[in-house]
């Protein structure tokens, strides 16, 4: 007996090698029928014994290929199947008909299949750069249009040689339908550009040129999967450090990247978790602890406990490591905080005072993709940057959207997302939008995103925050619009990933957002759910005095701290110590002319000047990292709690760190060492959040809560709060696959459009 089966199979399931998987499997299986693409998936009409179409189905699900991703797999009765010409089971054409709702694949690192044939001297590929199969190697960056095909690709302009031709068309190939298949004869190739501008490198020579560059302590940009990247000699301090003077890059810890784990266990601690995302086909960069005594200059992450590491993810870097023989920073090849350089031309003129030449090859990159950050603390890990690797990986709603979205995120650190039907797919970073590199992106990442999806938006998402350059974009389209609290997005962007509808109590700790109240919030305590919030609780306002310059000199807000928790006296002892300006910034705070502000970054601001970690800033956040880095030197309750607060501002509870600041003013002068100060700051401030947080829960009669907000990035303080609320029986939602940092936002935001059919306006 025999059954006929249509089976619908949905998820991240073209250009992945899953024809050919089916194709195999059905031969193995003595089944009849054909195997395509079209534009929802993949289609599968088979006839056989009921145990081996069982057993077919048993394999799509439990052992698809390595980069697949299987959302759904629908089975339903055929009454007749098709015979291919010839018998048997057959790949047949694909259907291009309908909109697109495949999801285009990651980009991926270098299978071991392909790595063995370039290290291989008897292999066709042998050295050869750019070797990929279905397995692995570049998607997401290399895609301009729908249906994903060769000639949708920048591989376009490269046509198959005959030995390439026979894999691309074989389905027992892992390289049929590869649509970036390339070797030597037919494919991309490497180049190698002096700044003395030599032309007597052949393309043979471009990889030893570029490594003895580097060996001689030169600085090289070197072209990526999603850009440029810049790389130094990590074990030469005098590399790396003219390295960070060409790029005005003081104090931000750079990338190191090393040919394999073997490796990496000998400069960083990795546990299971940590030791599973670096070696994945993602290959971020994963955030660990540094070993002491490592081989790599100090001037590379200085003075921070943790090390940025990253693999080999192509062959161009497996090749170039191994000429170098050593570890080699590499980080994104910009400017200072612009974005990642992308196009030959724009890398030739914008890098040229940074390096010494550069690496390239002629496979142009149609998207800009950062490296992705992983941060590995405790058997955790959480995705700080999502891109290379991540992007656009579909997020599963759980449910049907009621409407085709759009959400366009905030201003630093941003992405855009979009909805369709039962999946919510999230661009990869773009960057701060103030850098017109960045807005450009920004415009193309929208078009590009819609595009591949398929998504005709009902409705544009944005922050609330007036000058944001995403609400200004959003404002200006024909489109409805809708405006979505920044926190409210925090909160909800964690929802979405546990796919939670609330309600629950979030706790939304950041550097700063737009609050309803037209103030500037980021220490929130909120009832929320996809629907909508209600502020229940906040940290004390406190002025901000200079508005952005206190985010950049954080020796401002130990002043206006010191202020509103001792008084103008020692305000001004404080200010006089702290800076030059600082006795004039006394009479801003007295007069009450500076904007107010609960946020609980700029908390972290003050408690690190004050300890005299930071007055002045060299990077985004860099006061709080090195405010965590010296609380971690202390074990968890090896330092006393500082006292914090809980008041009342109106009805409003209110969390209030005025105590803390004076116990951490009156241990430094006592010559608490400062280490145990920072421990009890950290300690102190999460005991408080975890109370007035349960009290809050159960006055709403809420079981859960999430922390959110970039604040959280910090895992002494999520340790500590927690902690808490698990004693305390509370049920807590963290990050660990959306950031919880302002690229979370347009996840928060069509998140909650999708659950919704409010509007603003149009």
């Amino acid at each position: 007996m025999s059954v006929g089966r249509r089976i619908r199979v949905t998820g991240t399931v073209q250009g992945v090698g899953f024809r050919p998987f089916v194709y195999r499997e059905a031969v193995r299986l003595g089944l009849v029928g054909t195997v395509r693409n079209d534009h929802a998936g993949v289609l599968i009409e088979v006839d056989g014994a009921p145990d081996r179409v069982a057993e077919l189905c048993r394999c799509l699900v439990d052992r698809p290929p390595p980069l697949a991703r299987i959302e759904r797999l629908e089975a339903s009765d055929l009454v007749h199947v098709a015979e291919p010409v010839g018998g048997g089971f057959a790949i047949v054409a694909s259907q291009g008909h309908g909109s697109p709702e495949v999801p285009v694949g990651v980009d991926a690192a270098t299978c071991a299949e392909c790595l063995a044939e370039v290290t291989d001297p008897t292999d066709r590929r042998f050295g050869y750069p750019f070797a990929n199969c279905t397995n692995c190697g570049p998607r997401y960056t290399i895609v301009v249009s729908v249906p994903y095909d060769r000639p949708a690709t920048t591989m376009a302009s490269f046509p198959l040689c005959p030995a390439c031709r026979q894999e691309y068309d074989d389905p027992s190939d892992r390289r049929f339908h590869a649509q970036p298949n390339a070797c030597p004869v037919c494919g991309p190739r490497l180049a190698w550009r002096s700044v003395s501008d030599d032309p007597g490198v052949t393309e043979g020579e471009a990889l030893t040129a570029a490594a003895a560059c580097l060996a001689a302590g030169g600085t090289v940009a070197v072209k990526g999967l999603g850009g440029y990247h810049l790389a130094v000699d990590a074990t030469s301090r005098a590399a790396v450090t003219t390295l960070r003077r060409r790029k005005h890059r003081d104090e931000k810890p750079f990338a190191v990247m090393v040919p394999d784990v073997v490796t990496a266990r000998d400069l960083v601690v990795l546990d299971d978790g940590a030791e599973a995302v670096l070696t994945s086909s993602r290959r971020p960069i994963v955030l660990a602890p540094r070993r002491p005594g490592l081989q790599v200059a100090d001037a590379v992450a200085p003075g921070l406990p943790e090390l940025g590491l990253l693999l080999a993810y192509t062959p161009l870097h497996h090749l170039l490591l191994q000429a170098v023989g050593r570890p080699l920073v590499m980080t994104s090849g910009n400017v200072s905080d612009e974005p990642i350089a992308q196009a030959d031309d724009d890398a030739f003129a914008r890098l040229a005072p940074l390096v010494d030449g550069w690496l390239s090859h002629d496979r142009p990159i149609h998207i800009r993709c950062d490296d992705s950050v992983v941060r590995a603390v405790a058997g955790r890990t959480q995705v700080l940057r999502r891109s290379r690797g991540y992007a656009p990986e579909p997020m599963a709603l759980g449910h049907v959207a009621c409407r085709q979205v759009l959400a366009v995120g905030a201003e630093l650190k941003s992405t855009v997302s979009v909805v369709k039907g039962q999946q919510l797919v999230t661009s990869h970073h773009i960057g701060d939008l103030e850098h017109p590199t960045a807005y450009a992106s920004f415009l193309q990442a929208v078009e590009h995103l819609c595009g591949l999806f398929g998504v005709r938006p009902d409705v544009v998402v944005h922050d609330l925050h007036p000058e944001y350059l995403s609400t200004k974009w959003a404002l200006d389209t024909d489109l409805p619009t809708l405006g979505v609290q920044h926190h409210h997005a925090h909160v909800a962007s964690c929802l979405a990933e546990h796919r939670h509808p609330g309600p629950v109590l979030g706790v939304a700790f950041d550097g700063l957002g737009y609050g309803c109240d037209r103030t500037l919030w980021g220490g929130e305590f909120l009832a929320a759910d996809l629907d909508g919030c209600t502020r229940l609780g906040h940290l004390r306002p406190v002025a901000l005095p200079g508005g952005v310059a206190a985010v950049r000199e954080p020796w401002r807000m130990a002043v206006a701290w010191v202020c509103a928790a001792m008084g103008a006296d020692r305000a001004e002892r404080e200010a006089a110590r702290l800076d030059e300006r600082g006795r004039a910034l006394i009479g801003l705070l007295e007069a009450g002319s500076a904007p107010t502000t609960t946020s609980v970054g700029r908390l972290f601001d003050a408690v690190a000047a004050l300890l005299g970690l930071r007055s002045r800033l060299t990077y985004e956040g860099q006061a709080a990292i090195e405010l965590e880095a010296l609380a971690r030197t202390v074990p968890r309750g090896q330092a006393p709690a500082l006292p914090v607060g809980l008041g009342v501002e109106g009805t409003t509870p209110v969390l209030d760190p005025g105590p803390l600041i004076a116990a951490v003013v009156a241990g430094r002068d006592d010559g608490v060492p400062l280490a145990v100060l920072a421990a009890g700051f950290h300690e102190g401030l999460g005991q408080a959040a975890a109370r007035l947080a349960g009290d809050l829960a159960g006055a709403q009669d809420l079981d859960t809560v999430v922390l959110t907000g970039g604040v959280f990035q910090n895992s002494r303080l999520t340790a500590v709060v927690e902690s808490a609320l698990v004693t305390a029986g509370l049920r807590v939602l963290l990050h660990h696959e959306v950031p919880p940092n302002d690229a979370g936002i347009s996840v928060g935001q069509a998140a909650i459009a999708a659950h919704t059919t409010r509007v603003d306006g149009r």
